[in-house]
């Protein structure tokens, strides 16, 4: 039977075209508390949910972004329109109910209510190579950041919330076995030198940033109730030298700067490490094809946003910085989604 030859199909232009329409409902979602009402209700009408949220709009509006939800797999739904009853996914009751700990969705609440708007001069940024955030009013990303003590939190956990799958991660997959201390450089709210105690019981972490963000740190630490094994150490990597560990980490912090300052803090890490330790990024590691990892790609994008100078790299781009200060070995660890840890041994 002769094979039916290929069409063309819109279909994957129109799906990332469109594709700020499926993020806009979800990130909406997150912001009216949606899956956190569910799960305390467990089940609710469409009406329900109309009242509870304050909604003015009409009730096809509401089926309509109810439907889209359920479409997208971030609800269950029994019934069709008016008779329908609605109950969070198994996925969205873990990762967007506000009052569990598993929560991630403080990176979606900053992509709503931050980097929505920037990404919108994506354009610009190529064409100037320039920052689109805050800088372009004057300001400093992290001078604004660190001045506010609630943009700071909503900045730190959402570091937190896209980072969370790849923390448990390394935690379970990686080989502890002869270590016994480690220090998260840029540690935010803790949440990697958590992870890490709550599954290596032998392990005492370290995790390491800028004075404001102690305190924040300090209310997940006791949250998990690991006060004895978790600590939480003030510097500035710029100025610092970072404390001794047989384990040094760092999460989603080298994307941030240009390759002098990546350098710069790859040595820091080699510094601190005794003969045989390790040094552990997690970031979207870029495949070196570069053309798989099509998150990492976009994150990358993202560092031009933010940042201007800052990117995502490779692992061949890790295995030149590090084998360039004196690590002797790496290797690459897969942990959830896009997320690997990178991993270099003195």
């Amino acid at each position: 039977m002769e094979q039916q030859a290929n069409h063309p199909s819109p279909e994957s232009i129109m799906q990332i075209g469109t594709g700020f329409w499926a993020s806009k409902i979800l990130l909406s979602a997150v912001k009216f508390e949606t899956f956190t009402i569910l799960a305390e209700k467990k089940l609710m009408s469409a009406s329900d949910i109309k009242s509870h949220l304050g909604f003015k709009c009409t009730d096809r509006n509401v089926y309509d972004f109810l439907d889209a939800l359920t479409g997208f797999g971030f609800l269950n739904r029994e019934g069709l329109l008016d008779t329908a009853t609605y109950s969070n996914s198994i996925d969205s009751d873990f990762f967007l109910d506000k009052k569990k700990p598993t929560y991630i969705g403080g990176i979606l609440e900053m992509l709503n209510n931050r980097l929505y708007g920037f990404w919108g001069n994506l354009e610009d940024g190529l064409i100037t190579g320039l920052p689109q955030n805050e800088v372009k009013d004057g300001e400093n990303l992290f001078d604004k950041l660190y001045a506010d003590t609630s943009r700071l939190k909503e900045f730190v956990f959402a570091m937190s919330g896209i980072q969370m799958g790849g923390f448990i991660a390394l935690a379970q997959k990686f080989d502890f076995s002869k270590s016994k201390t480690l220090v998260d450089i840029g540690g935010s709210a803790g949440l990697l030198s958590l992870m890490v105690a709550k599954h290596q019981p032998q392990m005492s972490c370290v995790t390491w940033d800028l004075p404001p963000v102690a305190p924040i740190a300090n209310e997940t630490i006791t949250q998990f109730q690991l006060h004895d094994r978790v600590k939480t150490y003030e510097g500035d990597f710029f100025k610092d030298q970072f404390p001794k560990a047989d384990i040094v980490t760092m999460g989603n912090i080298l994307h941030d700067w240009d390759e002098e300052t990546k350098l710069m803090l790859i040595k820091k890490a080699y510094d601190s490490l005794p003969d045989g330790g390790a040094f552990v990024i997690i970031e979207n590691i870029i495949d070196d094809e570069r053309k798989n990892n099509v998150f990492g790609l976009m994150m990358s994008l993202n560092m031009l946003i933010e940042t201007g100078s800052g990117f995502d790299f490779t692992f061949a781009d890790f295995n030149k910085w590090v084998k360039s200060v004196g690590f002797k070995s790496t290797t690459l660890l897969p942990l959830a989604g896009p997320t690997s840890a990178a991993i270099a041994y003195k």
